[in-house]
């Protein structure tokens, strides 16, 4: 891997490091700096295979003149090679996005998710305390942190986390804050509601719905089997919130916002609206698997984005039933199945010039 910082003609550019760049967000953010001009660094884990498909597309030989996007092997558990990378590479911003991110997986593995999801944070604020540079830096918060706090939520409702997941997340954020307040670090915590596109892994529900859809359609899949489908939840496109993290490291004073739609829908209506683009009832096709419930649940999650909306001037373009339209146009379309082209004709409406390159 290539440790070298690219620089051009007279003027350096501005460099980021991404952890958990090759996540949906972190190869949309990736992009998005790219475009911005930044020179981008990412972590990556040491693999047998290939574990870089959401960023293939940008990736370029570093021995090509004018590369700026450069990979690293690191694991968020490893504090001497995150402290050798961010050594090297200099970087002015840091995203912190990478975790064990799946909330019923964290049940399971509550240990490591509190190792890679809350530790690792405190790994990398220390490492940037001790910095000669002044390094901007910015961790990924999570509306699970919210639990069972009366909706809607903002950056005064306090957390009441219901999974392990959710816990090392409210970790890292009050290490956040305190590293802000005690060392003076440019450091924000960004409440991300949920997320979703057609990068999202594809064991989180919406991906799994509009996989399966597509596989019911191509003659590949009978059956779909989910948990609970009245849990309800603040749903947008993923291609906005990494705007958004970008905004937060932009402003003179570090402060934390939530980012989110301000509307709820249910696991439910998703389901009905993915399976009803393509013509399909969900019921015909839907079984209750109790395997995939969570011993405790957040049960009702919907962001109130009034500070966003006025400090960082962000609204969400998209909102849940373009989402879906989204992506199932973009799972068909990999599938090799002709979508109905709704949710492309709505990207090209709102985003008139795009950065991103790919579903």
């Amino acid at each position: 891997m290539i440790l070298e910082k690219a620089s051009y003609g007279a003027c350096e550019l501005k460099t980021a490091l991404i952890t958990g760049i090759t996540g949906q967000d972190g190869s949309y953010l990736a992009e998005f700096l790219l475009h911005k001009g930044y020179t981008v660094h990412g972590i990556i884990r040491r693999a047998s295979t290939f574990n870089t498909a959401r960023i293939d597309h940008i990736l370029v030989d570093p021995h090509t003149e004018g590369t700026r996007l450069f990979l690293h092997y690191g694991d968020l558990s490893d504090s001497e090679q995150l402290s050798n990378i961010i050594y090297n590479v200099r970087p002015e911003e840091v995203y912190h996005l990478g975790a064990q991110s799946h909330v019923r997986v964290s049940f399971d593995i509550p240990e490591y998710t509190g190792s890679i999801a809350g530790l690792a944070t405190t790994r990398i604020l220390e490492m940037l305390r001790r910095s000669e540079k002044k390094i901007r830096f910015y961790q990924a918060s999570s509306s699970e942190m919210f639990g069972n706090s009366p909706p809607p939520q903002n950056e005064r409702t306090p957390f009441q986390p219901r999974s392990p997941y959710a816990c090392a997340k409210a970790y890292s954020f009050w290490m956040t804050a305190n590293y802000r307040e005690g060392y003076g670090i440019y450091a924000v915590n960004g409440i991300l509601f949920n997320h979703e596109s057609p990068r999202r892994g594809e064991i989180f529900v919406t991906r799994k719905i509009t996989r399966a859809l597509t596989n019911i359609l191509g003659g590949k899949q009978k059956v779909l089997y989910l948990g609970n489908l009245d849990a309800r939840r603040d749903w947008g496109f993923a291609v906005e919130y990494v705007e958004a993290m970008w905004k937060m490291l932009q402003l003179d004073r570090a402060e934390d916002f939530v980012i989110g739609t301000g509307e709820q829908h249910s696991v439910k209506e998703f389901l009905d609206l993915a399976f009803a683009y393509a013509g399909l009832n969900y019921r015909e096709y839907v079984k209750i698997d109790p395997r995939y419930y969570r011993p405790t649940e957040a049960d009702s999650l919907v962001a109130d984005t009034t500070k966003a909306e006025d400090k960082l001037d962000w609204n969400p373009r998209i909102k849940f039933e373009e989402l879906v339209k989204i992506m199932v146009d973009a799972e068909m379309r990999d599938g090799g199945l002709s979508p109905p082209g709704e949710g492309d004709k709505l990207l090209a409406s709102k985003f008139p010039v795009r950065w991103w390159n790919s579903d």
